[in-house]
């Protein structure tokens, strides 16, 4: 396995930044390649591939535009994920994946807040989207988040000094808060994650990780990302 950064707040070697370099994901593990997928589907000939030709390179693409994913499911991504907590909040309604995340009830240690660099308006013809901003004071605005980001953290330290314990006095922490966590997938789940989170539908915070795990596993799965016009 690459190395990994002993404090989870650095990122590890072979990530891509997000969020103005506020957030980042990394590839920190990997199970199997293209071959495992053609091999996978190909194991009632009792045979087995160690490189990929066109035949190979074709089989990918049948199986992915006639929906057999089982193969696919052999392949395994192993990302460590630095984001804000309503973006970790949509990530793990994908239930498909394993993870396990930083706790403010263990450490009270690097806390940082995502600050957006440009805020965006309600989109009127949709609830959940948003649209570019005409209207509002961007340095006003972002200034009066910073202002509240520096006051929730100076709560929450007077709340640890008074002996409150972390599990109760996180709760003042905002959604903007950062946090960082493992979450492991096979090849199949991570192309339906993608196909959701990389949509002009997605918010856009999310749709930056999404188009950041393309970056990271297309050189492993080019095939598949060509298949799917991971470009």
């Amino acid at each position: 396995m690459p190395n990994v950064a002993e404090n989870l707040n650095v990122p590890p070697p072979n990530h891509v930044l997000v969020l103005d370099g506020q957030g980042w994901i990394g590839l920190v593990d990997q199970m199997g390649t293209e071959t495992s997928i053609v091999n996978a589907a190909r194991v009632s000939f009792g045979k087995i591939r160690q490189v990929m030709d066109q035949r190979d390179a074709a089989l990918v693409k049948y199986l992915i535009a006639n929906h057999h994913t089982s193969p696919l499911e052999h392949v395994m991504f192993t990302f460590l994920v630095h984001c804000p907590l309503f973006v970790r909040s949509q990530w793990h309604r994908h239930r498909t994946w394993s993870y396990n995340e930083i706790s403010r009830r263990y450490t009270n240690e690097d806390i940082t807040f995502y600050l957006p660099g440009a805020l965006r308006e309600q989109a009127e013809s949709d609830r959940q989207a948003s649209k570019v901003a005409e209207h509002i004071n961007q340095d006003e605005c972002r200034s009066l988040i910073a202002k509240h980001h520096a006051a929730s953290l100076r709560l929450f330290e007077r709340l640890l000094a008074e002996g409150v314990c972390r599990e109760q006095a996180r709760g003042v922490l905002p959604q903007n808060m950062m946090t960082t966590f493992w979450a492991t997938v096979d090849l199949n789940n991570l192309i339906k994650f993608i196909e959701l989170r990389d949509s002009p539908h997605a918010q856009s915070e999310i749709r930056e990780y999404g188009q950041a795990i393309k970056k990271l596993i297309t050189p492993i799965v080019p095939h598949v990302a060509e298949v799917l016009n991971w470009s």
